[in-house]
Order: structure tokens, then C-alpha cells, then sequence
């Protein structure tokens, strides 16, 4: 049950991987400002979350929202397995 969803989370992701989101969330730790990312596209999200933390942000309790029916918001955890997964093809349109 686990692996078709995530099955369908990859699908979803994947298809809509050049629509615009928002990351809500981020802390920027020089600052330690909570920051707010917006009209990135899913894929460039992704990318971000899953390596913000060598550029100096705390994305622990970040989310991607996507405003679409049926596209999921993705917190770390998830954004660390599809960038994993997928890696640039995620940048490409």
C-alpha cells in the first residue's frame, strides 16, 4: 500500500514538475528569519529542500504547497527521496 502511493506521489511530481509552488518554512540560519520561497517551480523546490541545508537554511519543517487538486505539498522527507529518485530530470520541463 506504502509503495503505490508512493508510486502516485512520484507520478503527481513528476508530471507537474514545472508548475509553480511556494516553500513555507525555511529558516535562514544566519539570520534566523523564517523565509518564504515563492513561484519556483515544483522541481526547483524540490532541489532546494532537498539541499538546503548546505547553503545554510533549516528546512526541517518546510513544506512545498502546490495550489492544484490532486498535486500533495511535500515536506523534507519526501523532497529528499524524489530528488534521490529523480535528480535533475526534475529541472527539466
Amino acid at each position: 500500500m506504502l509503495l503505490a502511493l508512493n508510486d502516485a506521489i512520484s507520478s503527481t511530481v513528476m508530471a507537474g514538475r514545472a508548475t509553480k509552488v511556494e516553500i513555507f518554512g525555511v529558516i535562514d540560519l544566519n539570520s534566523k528569519a523564517e523565509i518564504r520561497i515563492g513561484a519556483i517551480s515544483l522541481g526547483e523546490a524540490i532541489q532546494f529542500v532537498a539541499n538546503a541545508s548546505v547553503l545554510g537554511y533549516d528546512v526541517r519543517g518546510a513544506m512545498v504547497r502546490c495550489e492544484l487538486p490532486g498535486r500533495p505539498s511535500l515536506r523534507k522527507w519526501d523532497c529528499d527521496r524524489l530528488w534521490t529518485q529523480y535528480g535533475r530530470a526534475l529541472l527539466q520541463a
